[in-house]
């Protein structure tokens, strides 16, 4: 006999024979009247063991809840409800989210709630199409489809607000970008100028007899200046002409 419903349940051996070692997916199961649930608690973010509450229903309309759960159908209802506490507290943060990190630790945390959120929900409303005539199932039910559809509209926002941040560094990374090309073609037109002038003045520079230093005529070296400055505006233009 497994282990996973308490001993003490009076549950048909139709329904412990489906259990296993561990309790499981979280799914409804009926047989002669006797309604068994199994769900999971609120996730946490790196678990990998989904720990699981069950909820058992008599054919008399009693409910009791074990595993992770204590009580009645009010467990049931505090379970939801756990959930929907842990739904608003992601969109609270989500609200406050500016940063990447802050969307895909969000992320991160509602993915593995969306799916738990989802199958609750799908189990609830099993129960409620197997057993019509349990009142306080449906207000528990209706809860849980409001908490599925709240995940879904986080992950949702979260997913875009991660992708508009990114978006968004990188239009300010492309126009960074466009800066330093501009900054560095203007740098290219100045060195293009003065590359003449300084390659001459490097070239006169040196110690060597080349004719200039004898010569008592001050036009020579500023017609080489001039020379100069005229080939630096030529190369300038052809390489502001290139570049447009």
């Amino acid at each position: 006999m497994n282990k996973v419903l308490p001993a003490t349940w009076a549950v048909p051996d139709a329904i412990r024979a489906r259990f296993g070692k561990e309790a499981g997916r979280q799914r409804a199961m009926v047989h002669d009247g006797h309604l068994v649930l199994v769900t999971h608690v609120v996730p946490i973010t790196g678990d990998v063991v989904r720990k699981a509450a069950l909820f058992w229903r008599n054919p008399e309309g009693a409910w009791r809840a074990g595993g992770e759960a204590k009580g009645n159908v009010s467990a049931l209802a505090d379970l939801v409800e756990s959930y929907r506490t842990r739904i608003l507290q992601l969109e609270s943060d989500l609200e406050r989210a500016k940063t990447a990190s802050d969307y895909f630790g969000i992320l991160n945390a509602v993915a593995p709630f969306v799916r738990s959120a989802r199958n609750l929900h799908k189990t609830l409303q099993e129960a409620r199409d197997k057993v019509t005539a349990d009142v306080p199932l449906i207000a528990i039910r209706d809860v849980a489809c409001e908490v599925e559809r709240t995940a879904e509209i986080v992950s949702t926002d979260a997913r875009s607000g991660l992708d508009f941040v990114i978006a968004k560094q990188a239009e300010a990374q492309a126009q960074l970008s466009d800066h330093i090309v501009r900054s560095s073609h203007k740098l290219n037109l100045v060195v293009a100028l003065f590359l003449p002038i300084t390659a001459l003045g490097s070239m006169l520079g040196i110690n060597l007899v080349h004719g200039f230093e004898s010569t008592a005529q001050p036009w020579l070296f500023w017609g080489a200046v001039l020379m100069s400055f005229v080939v630096g505006f030529v190369l300038r233009a052809a390489i502001n002409h290139k570049e447009a």
